[in-house]
């Protein structure tokens, strides 16, 4: 039975679980009867098997665990969620690089979260002396990475590049709903190809630090340094969990390691402890770090990410590398970048979906 726009959109609050139920008790003042509480009494209403204390009232923690107890439901919320994102607003870029062209071949297929990598990580990876390639890059705004397998041919430039051969390293950046099938399909589909090739996901922050009622940037500096570690213990907890049980399982029926994980929700929650404890070289406030309410990064945070992309690519630390153009003109430069560059290393060895070890590589 297919969904109706109504019932897909309520079906999806369930998916939200853990990061919302955080994002409600960091916002006590959130009026009752409206946001998050008013679709939640709307989706009880679609569900009422979901109130599993039969009290009257649905808690996220019983939205999600409903909505994981009946994987059939999720699948109808996943095939609504894909049909809304048929590629029509897909953005590409071909490679940008010539045949015989010595370097690693860098292919970005991404969401507006991290798409901004293609163009930041050649100028890192020249800052750090290493031949960074550009294989291409693809984007749809708030994507699955299913979203960008189910883009008709003619226009998948992620599916022409990894048919041809010419990518040795697929980043990725599933959304909010999961497993994300599309993560699967374009890590066969390139491993034909190249068996050597390196598919890393990206682990994204929440969009409006997970809130669904009203919210705006300027929030996000009113929260403190334990409740940025609460953001992200729920987070690790949840989302992230899945990722990792995803990425297990396609790893183990490879027979190797060819998936990783890049910890960019642990780096930014990371940045926003340290900015909320006053240790961040000219930062004074977490609403410096995002571009607006949504969450899109300042030009700080999308340095941070880059960094994380670059260890986990080349499995080198970025601390000590001269600050990028992108940063030269903030308050403390220096000091920053070298800050954000501790962070990402630190984040990125300490965990191990990342695949990156705290050894050195040789030369470092």
């Amino acid at each position: 039975m297919k969904l109706k726009p109504t019932q897909l959109v309520t079906a999806s609050i369930l998916i939200l679980g853990a990061g919302l139920l955080l994002a409600q008790s960091l916002k006590p003042e959130a009026k009752k009867g409206g946001g998050i509480e008013g679709r939640l009494a709307l989706a009880l209403k679609m569900f009422p098997d979901a109130d599993a204390d039969k009290d009257g009232k649905l808690t996220l923690n019983e939205a999600f665990a409903y909505l994981e107890a009946h994987p059939d439901l999720k699948q109808k919320v996943a095939a609504g969620l894909s049909q809304a994102g048929d590629g029509s607003k897909v953005s590409s870029k071909p490679a940008e690089f010539t045949p015989g062209q010595q370097g690693t071949r860098v292919f970005v297929c991404a969401h507006s979260y991290m798409i901004y990598t293609a163009d930041l990580l050649p100028v890192v990876a020249e800052l750090g002396g290493l031949p960074h390639l550009k294989a291409g890059q693809q984007m749809i705004g708030g994507s699955r990475t299913l979203q960008h397998w189910q883009v008709p041919d003619e226009r998948n430039e992620a599916k022409k590049a990894l048919r041809e051969g010419r990518v040795d390293v697929l980043t990725l950046s599933p959304q909010m709903l999961l497993p994300d099938e599309g993560i699967d399909l374009f890590t066969r589909l390139g491993l034909e190809k190249n068996p050597n090739l390196r598919v890393l996901v990206q682990s994204s922050w929440a969009p409006r630090d997970g809130q669904t009622g009203a919210f705006t940037n300027t929030m996000r500096d009113a929260v403190t340094a334990e409740q940025a570690r609460d953001m992200r213990a729920m987070h690790d907890s949840g989302w992230l969990r899945q990722l990792e049980a995803q990425v297990s399982a396609l790893n183990q029926s490879l027979s190797r390691e060819v998936v990783r994980i890049i910890p960019v929700s642990a780096a930014v929650y990371a940045l926003r402890e340290k900015v909320a404890l006053g240790q961040v070289p000219g930062v004074a406030k977490q609403s410096q770090l995002f571009r607006d309410d949504h969450g899109h990064p300042s030009s700080i945070l999308a340095m941070l990410v880059t960094y994380c992309h670059y260890a986990a690519i080349y499995q080198r630390s970025p601390v000590g590398l001269p600050v990028p153009p992108s940063l030269k003109t903030l308050p403390e430069a220096e000091a920053l970048n070298r800050s954000l560059q501790e962070i990402a290393w630190a984040e990125v060895t300490a965990y191990p979906f990342s695949g990156v070890s705290l050894s050195p590589a040789p030369g470092q």
